[in-house]
């Protein structure tokens, strides 16, 4: 059974004339007879009950054809996902993003790359640094804007921007006023902070581990505007990335760290070798060489 023969049977079906059905197709009456031969030994039952030259569509026929124009239907769309996908103007491309760089970078990505190709079509996934070597390495995600670096040799990676990491501290708070601050400064003060298996996290353990000291840890959370919060409601102090001009929260003051490693690589990241997706090598490409500038 082909799709040809498929398609024939369906126009058949609602003609129910082999004349009027092949001028249709634009195919042999001969040829449409024995497809349709063909098909009913195949099912094993007879499709029609034939009058003359007239041909009325039976209960085995019904069933047939709806089966037929659902099959028909799926296929008709698989072919178009797939085109869509091997058009690089129009095909999809599959982004996991971080919740801290959802709220302004991955959207200006998108922005000025629709400008060069406006219909192009993105499925968004949110997620965690180590979420996402997960997506990525099972083809649920084509590409991911994440950072640090991931720590996995299956993965490629290029920088797209680094962030220097500051000291949170409620405006009100004594450190508030520093210019600069190291994390042994803080080392007795409550830290808010992300939970364990957080990729930002294992930074900051980072920074207080190059002091031989132990953080104490008076919330952990899951996003950095949570952590920003915390400290604006006076609950500890915390570690996060420099804000963006004219986005930190006022309660909040923002100083500067001084540690060795206090900063956060952001980067895109993808499977090596699985690239082959038209559509999301040209926005890679994009993305690598243009997109380092945003600040």
């Amino acid at each position: 059974m082909n799709t040809d023969e498929m398609r024939w049977f369906v126009a058949l079906a609602e003609i129910e004339n082999v004349t009027a059905a092949a001028a249709r197709l634009n195919v042999t009456q001969p040829t449409l007879t024995r497809a349709l031969q063909r098909l009913e030994n195949e099912v094993g039952a007879p499709l029609f009950d034939r009058t003359g030259r007239r041909l009325r569509l039976n209960e085995y026929g019904k069933i047939f054809l709806e089966r037929s124009r659902e099959s028909l239907q799926s296929l008709d769309r698989a072919t178009k996902e797939i085109d869509a996908l091997r058009n690089p103007e129009s095909g999809i491309i599959r982004l996991a993003v971080l919740h801290s760089m959802a709220v302004w970078f991955a959207p200006e990505i998108i922005r000025r790359y629709r400008s060069i190709a406006p219909k192009a079509r993105y499925e968004l996934q949110l997620a965690a640094a180590h979420e996402m070597v997960g997506h990525l390495r099972s083809g649920r995600v084509d590409l991911a804007i994440t950072g640090p670096r991931p720590d996995a040799d299956d993965l490629g990676w290029h920088v797209l921007r680094v962030e220097p990491l500051t000291m949170a501290v409620p405006a009100n708070h004594p450190l508030a006023a520093r210019e600069t601050i190291s994390v042994a400064d803080a080392a007795g003060e409550p830290l808010v902070t992300l939970r364990s298996h957080f990729a930002m996290r294992h930074l900051i353990d980072a920074l207080y581990d190059a002091h031989g000291l132990h953080p104490v840890v008076a919330l952990e959370t899951m996003e950095i505007p949570s952590i920003e919060g915390l400290v604006a409601a006076g609950l500890g102090v915390g570690i996060v990335p420099r804000p963006r001009e004219g986005a930190p929260r006022p309660e909040v003051a923002y100083v500067p760290l001084t540690d060795d490693g206090a900063e956060r690589p952001i980067g895109l990241a993808w499977r090596k070798g699985e690239m082959q997706n038209p559509a999301v090598k040209r926005f890679a490409e994009f993305v690598r060489s243009r997109m380092g500038q945003l600040t």
